[in-house]
């Protein structure tokens, strides 16, 4: 269980960005949730350095077409790494199993088979409230923690 703040990070010690270009797919589903991680990532990336024109978005209907949303992402456009946002929340049923279970897969078998590192933030929780603690409340943001990650992936592509 996440006990810290998700948003903090040290500029210090993450790479230069502003030469980078990143692609961010979203889940339309649950929308409060994902466009607040959305909004976490973009700030995030500007922060860094990252122009505006160098962010391309996509939304996607949920989390399960997320896969493909990135995969098209990463083949179609130049980017330097992809950000994978939705939010699944635990139901009555064994849907939210099988959901998280594929795109948890999809997103490891992208990461496989291409050069381009598409990186996690869908966030799966038991309630909406942990989720609204995760996409800018009490926890932070996920958005934000992703895009210092994409920042790092992308400039570990480089090698």
């Amino acid at each position: 269980m996440a006990t810290t703040n998700l948003s903090y990070y040290d500029k210090a010690t993450i790479p230069n960005a502003k030469s980078f270009r990143f692609g961010i797919v979203v889940s339309e589903w649950n929308p409060d949730i994902t466009q607040n991680l959305l909004k976490g990532a973009v700030e995030a990336l500007k922060d860094c350095g990252v122009t505006e024109d160098n962010i391309v978005v996509w939304d996607v209907p949920g989390s399960f077409e997320l896969i493909y949303g990135c995969k098209k992402m990463v083949t179609s456009q130049k980017v330097d790494a992809v950000i994978a946002i939705g939010n699944v929340i635990q139901g009555e049923t064994k849907h939210f199993d099988f959901v998280c279970e594929g795109v948890t897969q999809g997103i490891v078998d992208l990461n496989i088979a291409h050069e381009t590192p598409v990186v996690f933030c869908v966030l799966t929780d038991n309630t909406k409230q942990q989720s609204i603690d995760r996409s800018g409340g009490k926890l932070g943001n996920k958005g934000i923690e992703c895009a210092i990650a994409a920042i790092k992936m992308a400039a570990l592509r480089q090698f």
